[in-house]
């Protein structure tokens, strides 16, 4: 297979298989998904991918020669932003459903899990004695209730008791008590933390109940007897959290987390547009695609802000990219400080090359709202949702936020899950999908290996996406991946 143009304007190919000098033009060795430049390229030229600029010449460069981190500089680049100038509604279709749990609330969950919520990493290990106490024997009474499960994080105290860390661990806490996924909470903390749980409750209106039980260990009086407190509690909630039952639900209640780890060359190629065609298929239902990592939209941002459904989305979404800016210039980092070792590796030579490729997921739709991490997602449609690349803490937001399906692509091969929703995994290439299918759920390789179309895998996508919702294993549930992703972003100073 001859290496891939992506646009007639690029001055870039992509090598779908490793190239000696010689071949299909190349001058020099080109590994599998690295570029090979179609033309000469002087030093300080923009070097061009998806008709975008991802970076200049370091030097000057030989038509057939290897681009990559020896010659290709980041240099960030001035955007003309324009607001809705590509705005690509979708006809609603003919609805499809879905067997999922009708909450109160009116929401709808894909899975009935009872969370163990943690307020402080001093409450950790309380946390994961209660929920480790219901064995598979002890839940078999209980079919329609998938687990219980210790969400316990690093943080909750010695941090400020305002501003952007602490409402944003608040909100983490609030959004996973009340994502649809979870049917019954207790909460632990220890009693002395910053993060009290008396005020969660009070600021986010926690209503105490027979599914909703919280306790501090210092009240309880010890360790030990807070774990017996709490297996008491969650026995209570398993009869009550068991009657909940699946019952046809349409698609316009799915939100899905739109997510890439481990990305390669191909991402941007297969796995990524694929999800894109899956999340416009979602947003013709009238579900929710939730994009994230922004970080990982840097350079590929003016191409979202051009489908921002109003002038102040757009905004919001460049507001964004400069407290990113600000955040890492003054912790001394870059924005180039992602991509990492690894998708360096499988091609990716700058950020701007990445981001142009993740941000691919998104689909083609207006984009309908711009959120803070972890805040809730009320919009229907296309949506952003603010995090780092960090796939646990990235994900962990979008849960909080409210989605109840995970979809993450990736290239070099990912060993991720996240409870309570269940994530399912696309590879992009077919080498990759063959030596690790135990992980992978869809192979989008096939559009290269094969010659499916983005279309034909999206479709896939999307019809699994229905039937995890039902109650489909995903292979992230069946190797019991979940337990340890959850990963609240920690923003500000620790005191």
């Amino acid at each position: 297979m001859t290496p891939i143009i992506l646009d007639a304007t690029d001055n870039v190919a992509t090598a779908t298989r490793s190239l000696k000098p010689g071949e299909d033009g190349a001058t020099q060795p080109i590994p599998r998904g690295h570029k090979l430049a179609r033309v000469a390229i002087a030093k300080g030229d923009a070097v061009r991918k998806y008709a975008q600029i991802i970076g200049y010449a370091a030097a000057d460069i030989a038509a057939g020669d290897h681009i990559h981190t020896h010659n290709l500089d980041f240099r960030a680049v001035d955007q003309d932003y324009a607001f809705g100038t590509n705005l690509r509604p979708v006809a609603p279709a003919k609805p499809d459903h879905f067997r999922g749990y009708r909450r109160a609330t009116g929401r709808v969950g894909t899975r009935n899990y009872i969370a163990v919520l943690t307020s402080v990493n001093c409450s950790a290990t309380a946390a994961h004695r209660i929920a480790d106490h219901f064995t598979p024997e002890r839940l078999a009474a209980y079919p329609n209730v998938d687990g219980v499960v210790a969400f316990a994080h690093g943080t909750g105290c010695a941090m400020g008791g305002n501003g952007e860390g602490f409402e944003a661990l608040q909100r983490v806490l609030w959004g996973y008590a009340r994502n649809p996924n979870i049917g019954g909470v207790v909460l632990v903390g220890l009693g002395c933390e910053m993060m009290q749980i008396d005020w969660l409750i009070e600021s986010y209106g926690l209503k105490p109940g027979p599914l909703f039980q919280s306790m501090n260990i210092q009240d309880v009086a010890g360790l030990r007897r807070t774990i017996d407190l709490g297996i008491e509690k969650v026995a209570a909630m398993l009869p009550v959290v068991n009657a909940f039952e699946r019952e046809d639900c349409p698609a316009s209640e799915l939100m899905v987390a739109l997510q890439c780890g481990g990305s390669d060359a191909m991402s941007g190629i297969t796995a990524n547009p694929a999800l894109g065609y899956a999340c416009d298929l979602l947003v013709a239902q009238g579900g929710t695609g939730v994009l994230a990592e922004t970080p990982e939209i840097y350079g590929a941002e003016h191409l979202l802000t051009q489908r921002a459904a109003t002038p102040a989305i757009g905004e919001k979404l460049l507001g964004l990219i400069k407290w990113w800016e600000d955040y890492t210039l003054r912790n001394k980092g870059s924005m180039d400080n992602n991509p990492s070792p690894g998708n360096k590796t499988g091609g990716l030579t700058t950020i701007l090359e990445k981001s142009l490729g993740a941000a691919s997921k998104g689909g083609t739709t207006p984009l309908n709202g711009v959120y803070k991490y972890a805040e809730p997602v009320t919009a229907r449609g296309f949506t952003f949702m603010d995090s780092p690349g960090y796939d646990p803490a990235s994900v962990t937001g979008q849960i909080a936020s409210g989605c109840n399906l995970v979809v993450f692509t990736t290239g070099r091969g990912s060993a991720f899950g996240a409870k309570p929703s269940p994530s399912l995994k696309v590879a992009t290439n077919t080498e990759m999908f063959t030596r690790m299918e135990a992980d992978m759920d869809i192979n989008a390789g096939t559009i290269l290996s094969h010659g499916k179309t983005v279309e034909q895998v999206g479709r896939e996508i999307y019809d699994m996406l229905l039937a995890v919702a039902s109650g489909q294993q995903t292979k992230s549930e069946a190797e019991g991946l979940g337990d340890y992703e959850f990963v609240p972003w920690q923003i500000g100073a620790v005191m």
